[in-house]
């Protein structure tokens, strides 16, 4: 589309130039090589036009090859335009000294250009009955320019055929470049950046154009036609990076909005498919709760052991289901914060105690070091903050296969006769430990390194993920340490004093 209105607009210029210098030729020579001169533009005005509005249509392939074809056929005309046969003669019209007549090739070209602007027009009318919104605002403003600029140029051959009318239209084709610069400024026709591309290399070739008609010898014109056509191959070279860049921009625009959209239906899938398998889930959990406490009767050793089972299988997809939830309220922004004013001491001690058993079925030793001096009382979400510490120290019980895991917290600044601003809760163990390249990753969401995948199978690697989401809605956030693989790692949770 860019192309094809720059061709035009070139074409445009082109005539405009030649029509200047014809309406002040002193002599009846200089005036008939402007009369022909400014046909080199109107030759190619309507071609460029249907490549433009092609363009602007998003028409197929097979068109384009006819616009390609519709060059050379136009260029037949070029190369009778500086002969009789095309523009004929100049002579006294109404109040003009030098007016040209039409040669008889001339007929066949002018029936074939109007053909053209029809078929153009035509074009844009029927594609404008099948779009809307921008698109359809965008053929409208094409279609006045199209009308106004033809219309008026128009008024010209009705002398060429001594029809006694003068070309008083002529100057409303500025109309049309005043409706096309509004199009592309309110309603989005082309890209500013590329529009200035082609003003500068239009401007550029018009003057080195002019700068040809001035030559005096034929070495003159060799080289200055020659320095033309390199700048024009330049200039389209130049033109179309600016294209491919901005295209490259706007695909990737695009390939963002879609996967913001894919993003948004895969958060809403995962809502939907969460809360439907919670309902069985948890139907399933207190069925197995009953039939451990015997409500169905006493199980012997061989039955317990595949229901404890099952209560585990069960008791880790409720887990990931809530997880799977935690995910889609934080990516939609649906996380309510419960504000209460709580000692964050009890919190730790609870979650330390629920998860004393898990680790000493590991064989790990899990204690809690509490600060010699108590911590104040501040406002958190309780739940969130329970949520952070159970996936931080459940992960820690998963990857440390011996040793211990020690949960600390410490008031910052540590002097207490300052105020305190904010805590700092410290869960250090003595198990895996982390590479240097799974920590660049590891609050991501499903994000899970190589070494801690073969060591716990059954992990999603969301854990850590909603631990640092919650950590962030409170103000604070999560750190993790390490020396290495095999030397323990340490997750810092630090929350601001509210």
């Amino acid at each position: 589309m860019h192309i094809g209105f720059a061709l035009f607009a070139w074409f445009v210029a082109l005539w405009s130039m030649g029509y200047f210098f014809w309406q002040i030729s002193a002599d009846a020579q200089t005036a008939l090589f402007w009369s022909r001169a400014l046909m080199v533009g109107a030759i190619f005005t309507p071609v460029a036009f249907l490549q433009f509005v092609f363009g602007l249509l998003d028409i197929s392939e097979k068109r384009r090859k006819f616009v390609r074809w519709s060059y050379v056929l136009f260029s037949l005309f070029l190369f009778f335009n500086f002969t009789p046969l095309f523009v004929a003669k100049v002579e006294p019209a109404l109040s003009f000294a030098f007016w040209p007549k039409p040669g008889p090739i001339y007929h066949i070209f002018l029936a074939i250009w109007f053909f053209y602007l029809l078929y153009a027009a035509y074009t844009l009318l029927k594609h404008y009955k099948n779009v809307y919104d921008v698109k359809r605002e965008q053929i409208k403003y094409v279609l006045a320019a199209m009308f106004i600029a033809f219309a008026s140029g128009s008024t010209n051959y009705f002398l060429w055929y001594n029809i006694p009318i003068p070309p008083f239209a002529n100057i409303l084709v500025s109309v049309y470049v005043a409706i096309i610069t509004y199009a592309i400024i309110r309603k989005k026709l082309f890209d500013i950046r590329i529009v200035l591309t082609q003003i500068l290399v239009g401007v550029i070739a018009v003057l080195l154009y002019i700068n040809i008609l001035s030559s005096q010898t034929s070495f003159e014109y060799l080289w200055k036609g020659g320095l033309l056509l390199a700048f024009l191959g330049a200039g389209y070279l130049l033109v179309k990076s600016v294209m491919s860049e901005i295209k490259i921009r706007q695909d990737l625009e695009l390939a963002y909005v879609k996967l913001k959209e894919l993003d948004e239906t895969k958060t809403e899938f995962i809502s939907i498919a969460s809360h439907q398998l919670r309902t069985p889930l948890t139907a399933v959990k207190g069925y197995i709760t009953m039939i451990l406490e015997g409500t169905y009767g006493k199980l012997n050793p061989k039955q317990k052991k595949p229901i404890e089972s099952i209560n585990d299988s069960n008791e880790r997809l409720i887990h990931l289901v809530n997880d799977l939830l935690n995910i889609s309220r934080i990516e939609s922004g649906k996380v309510k914060m419960e504000w209460e004013k709580t000692k964050l001491e009890d919190i730790i001690e609870s979650v330390v105690g629920e998860l004393e058993i898990k680790a000493k079925e590991k064989k790990v030793r899990l204690a809690f070091e509490k600060p010699k001096l108590p911590l104040p009382s501040f406002n958190m979400d309780k739940e969130k903050v329970r949520n952070i510490l159970l996936n931080i120290i459940d992960n820690a019980i998963h990857y440390t296969a011996k040793g211990s895991i020690t949960v600390s917290v410490a008031a910052n600044p540590t002097n207490r006769n300052l105020e305190t601003k904010s805590v700092s809760i410290a869960v250090k163990d003595t198990g895996e430990g982390l590479e240097k390249e799974s920590m660049e990753h590891l609050f991501e969401s499903f994000s899970r390194g190589k070494s801690s995948s073969k060591i716990w199978t059954e992990g999603a690697g969301l854990g850590l993920y909603i631990a640092q989401q919650f950590a962030k809605m409170h103000g604070g956030r999560v750190t993790a340490k390490s020396q290495g693989k095999g030397k323990g790692s340490t997750f810092t949770v630090e929350l601001p004093v509210q």
